[in-house]
């Protein structure tokens, strides 16, 4: 009976030690092994085994986190309040570094990055914060890779995802916005018209070596007015051609009636 109850407590002992001492590192991790609190050695993915109580196996991902960058108000260089919010990509490369060199890598990663952002934002225009983002992404980016290499981490990618501007700095811009299409739209109108100017130019030169130009164009001109039947048109001549014409046909008409007379 003795020798039963012993096999018991030691297969029950033997499973207790088994899920103790089994770890399931998984595919996207790496396991950092301290034992007695000194860096072992780092496991592969699958089944690994540590001696219990004498060795801590840290699980460590090494797949992209996504990190937002909360809102920060920010001066810029021509002292405009904005805020300005980020999202930041990173993966840890090295296992070890960011067991032993850092604390809380999440943490720390958030932290400077909403301190790098001020700065670099802060270093900047208006305008140029909101034309030239694909910069400030590149040099905030460089700045947290460098500063973040020692905690084996690599920061892969940075996009600020909204700028906030103040409601006066709002109506200030579509002010300048609308003042800019219109000064589009008068030199648009300036540029016809100096185009229209020319062309009629071209064309007088023209109807003044061709006198008959002209009157063909007025024909033309009173075929397109009398397509409307209801519309009077009535077309000016020269008055003195025209008086000249009467008395020359009324001297006409005197001597055919002295000829006839005689």
């Amino acid at each position: 009976m003795i020798p039963l109850i012993v096999l018991i407590v030691v297969v029950i002992l033997a499973i207790i030690v088994f899920f103790m001492a089994a770890r399931i590192v998984r595919q996207y991790e790496r396991g950092v092994v301290l034992r007695f609190g000194r860096l072992h050695n780092v496991r592969e993915p699958g089944i690994r085994f540590i001696f219990p109580v004498v060795d801590v196996l840290i699980p460590v991902s090494l797949r992209i986190v996504t990190m937002p960058i909360q809102s920060q108000g920010i001066i810029t260089k021509d002292n405009v309040t904005v805020g300005v919010s980020a999202v930041a990509y990173y993966r840890i490369m090295d296992p070890v570094k960011s067991v032993i060199a850092i604390e809380n890598v999440r943490a720390a990663i958030d932290q400077i990055a909403q301190t790098t952002l001020r700065r670099v934002v802060g270093q900047h225009h208006l305008d140029e914060i909101l034309s030239d983002t694909a910069s400030l992404n590149a040099n905030i980016r460089e700045i947290l890779d460098v500063t973040t290499v020692d905690w084996g981490v690599e920061v892969t990618l940075v996009e600020l995802k909204d700028i906030l501007l103040p409601d006066s700095m709002k109506r200030a811009m579509a002010k300048q916005a609308e003042a800019e299409r219109e000064k589009r739209a008068k030199i648009i109108a300036a540029e016809g018209e100096a185009l229209a100017a020319a062309q009629l130019g071209t064309a007088s030169d023209t109807m003044m070596a061709h006198p008959l130009a002209l009157q063909l164009r007025t024909l033309q001109t009173l075929v397109e007015i009398g397509v409307d039947k209801n519309t009077l048109v009535i077309a000016p001549a020269p008055l003195v051609n025209s008086i000249g014409d009467v008395m020359n046909m009324i001297d006409r008409e005197s001597a055919v009636a002295q000829m006839r007379a005689h």
